[in-house]
């Protein structure tokens, strides 16, 4: 059987990215890494020119003699072409192929993929013929890169492989682990064998996020040659109809970036929630919101949104505000593409979910997720938490608002009426209280100025409260920072919208990603490397491939390049583009059913131009940029300035056609401060690996916590004065060591193990520990409540007992207002017992997750 198959050989300047030998030592892991990392640069670098990608059609034979059986492949090879145009700054291996004509009822096709670099943890026992090619000569582990993450299986090739083998695949550069309910949490196992193929399979999908893939030769028997190492790669056949770049080169990519993580989740007829298999790979209603925003302006497949609107539209996954974002999907999709048919096939619906949220709004209903932070209720955790309760009603406010507009657009007057007399109605209700608006943190705050109804002064005060500090106005889940970017440019903060941008989706970037995350945190870049096992917390074992992350591709798109549509369908569009921060040119272009809209601006050139496609009309905003404008001219075409504010000269009436402009300008750009970004509490952590348990005399002069040392749940303690309580939640409780069965002596198995306390030679360990492999029980929590402000030094004492490679981290937020104070800490290393000494002044949350290894765990807390 012949299987014709895309094989990209990924290249760079015409040669292979070299192969790496070094050693999975710990001495040089960090060589090794960022090696890799420099590969990966080098390897993106190599767009530039088309010919630094040599793309080849390959066919790869798969022996089916002497009756042996032979691998089937689930979906046909690719059927389009490499006749697009190269973006460097896309992770995409596909950025430039196209389709002729896809529809959204086509099936997910495949291509092979290499890898761009391997590398041994015994390099004397392989033979590394290429990069796809290795000759293994004894017992080894054999690590390799593709150089971005992929939707894809892992398979090679051997005629000769006599012994044990096994297999694995992660999006980062450890072997992935996943929670009890997936079909194969662990994702390593022995592959199936189909003729002289072999091939992981860890799901009847068999996709997986694959970017590191390894092969463990466990047993040899004979030196075996390993051939055609590869990723086979599922799409969905797509376009990419919409573009986007600008002089900040980050920018560029985070847009690409939002697109690909997108396009990876396109399955057959729905869009997918996550690429890795960890029992949730199914389609969410409210992960589709930002999804779909983008896919809209990268791609324009509208026909293949309106089926996954379909597929969402019965169901909200028991969330409540799911079902809003819903409804501001459809509103999104009638924005673009005008299609009235499916507004009023939805219009049932559409009310319907309108109509609950008005009961809602007044008897809250209980929420069960609004977002991952801390501030939202940590997920499922708490989700009826107030800063929740209050973005929900936001939430409402905006879908009434927007849902209003809508169907005066679509000819339903007295609907459209009904829904502004629930906007106003419920605004008014709030506006009783004067101080509304008290205690909204950054969440609330950014659904209330997209709600619509707030105004000048109290987004001022929003603002002041909630935005203004720039550590602060981050939400750990990309999804809940798109709406706070929709805020911010709804308070014409873009400076600062493009600051958070680069925190937030530049940070992941930063940290190796080529696709979007469930969740992140600045700090996670200063306490790993590239690529290292993300923090795992409230969310489970974190996703590195989550489309939900990806609605700054359309804030892109529609506040920089500045394309938006005016009236449903585009026939009526506006081009206003921001440019602020390091942008000193745009270009980019948006798909409609119409045609594509595009515009470029120089703005040191004075240069641009615009697209209008047939049957549309088009405002141009000529931005200012801080300078006075002396003079504005059209080559092609003599038009009028319809108007003029503080920031732009517009002119309106723009018919089909190419509009090229010349605009001069006087004076010079105003370049915005950088914001400092700080925390609330930046204490000094020290750590103590020397004291191990012979805690009495350096720790606890104040009061300490032995976790479960007198008995399961049974906390040896003495709390000091300031302290009323310390609660520990979603913990489990163990016992290694009983102090009622230790000797009298100090000749205990481990001094690491904790003193008594009493006076006495006793020792004892117990802990508490995460509940992983458990879903969302990765990470457990340590409230500390004070009944007085004054500074204290706080000891967590951590034992790897067992010595199992645990890594943890913890987080330090506020106790009242749960707003992270601290950078995240990573723990590493603590087999021995290991101390980590803070400072605080009020009281705090800890939580503390699960990186790597056998569950996070704490033996006990020390007050001095």
């Amino acid at each position: 059987m012949k299987i014709k198959s895309f094989c990209l050989g990924q290249l760079h300047n015409g040669e292979h990215v070299a192969f790496h030998k070094e050693s999975f030592e710990s001495e040089k892991l960090d060589k090794r890494r960022d090696h890799g990392y420099s590969a990966l640069k080098a390897y993106l670098t190599g767009f530039k020119n088309l010919t630094n990608l040599i793309l080849t059609l390959c066919v790869f034979m798969l022996n089916t003699a002497q009756g042996q059986q032979h691998i089937k492949e689930p979906y046909k090879s690719l059927s389009g072409s490499f006749s697009g145009e190269q973006v460097s700054q896309s992770p995409d291996p596909l950025v430039a192929y196209r389709w002729k004509n896809p529809q959204a009822t086509d099936s997910l096709e495949i291509y092979t993929l290499s890898p761009i670099s391997i590398r041994s943890d015994k390099p004397e026992h392989v033979q590394i013929k290429d990069l796809s090619s290795v000759r293994v000569k004894e017992e080894c582990v054999l690590m390799f890169d593709f150089g971005q993450v992929n939707a894809a299986w892992f398979e090679f090739d051997s005629k000769n492989f006599d012994g044990e083998i096994e297999m694995s695949i992660s999006e980062y550069n450890e072997p992935a682990v996943f929670t009890i309910g997936a079909e194969h949490p662990v994702k390593t196992m022995a592959p199936k064998q189909y003729g002289d193929t072999y091939r992981l399979e860890l799901n009847r999908e068999l996709y997986e996020g694959v970017r590191f893939a390894w092969i463990h030769v466990k047993k040899l028997n004979r030196p075996a040659d390993l051939s055609n190492i590869r990723l086979v790669c599922q799409v969905k056949p797509v376009n990419y109809e919409g573009s986007f770049s600008c002089s900040d080169t980050m920018l560029t990519r985070i847009w690409y970036t939002g697109a690909y993580d997108v396009k990876l989740n396109l399955l057959h007829d729905y869009i997918g929630a996550i690429l890795m298999e960890r029992s949730d790979r199914h389609s969410w209603t409210g992960d589709a919101h930002p999804s779909q925003a983008a896919s809209m302006v990268a791609f324009g497949n509208y026909e293949f949104v309106k089926t996954n609107i379909r597929h969402t539209s019965l169901q909200a996954n028991g969330i409540a505000s799911y079902s809003l974002y819903w409804t501001l999907s459809l509103i999104d999709y009638y924005n673009y593409t005008g299609d009235k048919a499916l507004f009023d096939e939805m219009l049932k619906n559409f009310c319907g979910k309108l109509d609950i949220a008005y009961t809602h709004f007044d008897r809250l209903p209980r929420l069960n997720f609004y977002g991952w932070d801390e501030r939202l209720g940590a997920g499922f955790e708490n989700p009826n938490c107030r800063e929740s309760q209050n973005a929900y009603r936001m939430l409402c406010i905006r879908a009434w608002n927007e849902a209003a507009v809508t169907l005066a657009y679509a000819g339903y007057a007295e609907l459209s009426d009904k829904y502004w007399k629930y906007a106003s109605e419920k605004a008014a209700w709030l506006r009783q209280n004067p101080r509304w608006m008290t205690g909204f943190g950054i969440h609330a705050a950014a659904d209330a100025v997209n709600a619509g109804f707030v105004n000048r002064h109290e987004e001022e005060t929003l603002w002041s409260n909630a935005f203004s500090d720039r550590q602060q106005r981050l939400s750990y889940s990309p999804f809940n920072q798109y709406f706070i970017i929709q805020a911010m440019a709804r308070m014409k903060r873009y400076s600062e919208a493009i600051t958070t941008i680069d925190d937030c989706w530049g940070g992941q970037i930063r940290y190796g990603g080529t696709t979007f995350f469930e969740v992140f945190r600045p700090s996670w870049n200063d306490i790993s490397k590239p690529n290292d096992a993300p923090v795992n917390n409230q969310c489970g074992y974190a996703s590195l491939t989550h489309p939900w992350s990806a609605g700054v591709t359309k804030w892109l798109s529609e506040e920089i390049v500045g394309i938006k549509p005016l009236e449903p369908g585009f026939k009526s569009f506006i081009i206003k583009p921001h440019l602020y921060g390091q942008i000193r040119w745009v270009k980019g272009c948006t798909p409609s059913l119409h045609g594509t809209i595009s515009f470029a601006f120089n703005a040191e050139t004075g240069k641009g131009e615009c697209t209008v496609p047939p049957g549309t009309s088009a405002t141009i905003a000529i931005p200012k940029t801080g300078r006075n404008i002396t003079e504005i001219s059209f080559t092609s075409k003599n038009l009028q300035k319809h108007g003029e504010d503080d920031e732009f000269v517009y002119y309106s009436g723009l018919t089909e056609g190419v509009y090229s402009f010349d605009v001069r300008y006087e004076g010079y750009r105003h370049v915005t401060a950088q914001e400092p970004f700080t925390y609330e509490l930046n204490p000094q952590i020290t750590e103590d690996t020397l004291t191990r348990g012979n805690w009495t005399g350096r720790y606890g002069s104040k009061g300490y916590l032995l976790c479960n040392y007198d008995g399961l749940k049974r906390h040896r303690m003495h709390l000091p004065d300031f302290v009323d309580s310390v609660q520990f939640d979603k913990e489990a409780n163990v016992i290694w060591l009983n102090p009622e069965r230790t000797p009298l002596t100090n000749e205990t198995e481990d001094v690491s193990a904790l003193v008594s306390g009493s006076g006495d030679e006793r020792r004892g360990l117990g802990a508490i520990t995460t509940n992983d492999p458990h879903t969302r029980l990765q990470t457990m929590t340590v409230d500390i409540r004070c009944n007085k402000a004054l500074p204290y030094r706080l000891s967590l004492y951590f034992v790897d007992w067992g010595k199992t490679g645990r890594r943890s981290a913890i987080e330090i937020f506020n106790l009242d207002d749960k707003k992270l104070l601290t950078p995240v800490y990573m723990i590493r290393k603590y087999e021995n017992g290991k101390y980590v000494t803070l400072e605080l002044d009020r009281p705090v949350r800890i939580r503390i997750n699960q990186v790597r290894g056998d569950k996070a765990v704490l033996s006990g807390l020390f007050f001095d």
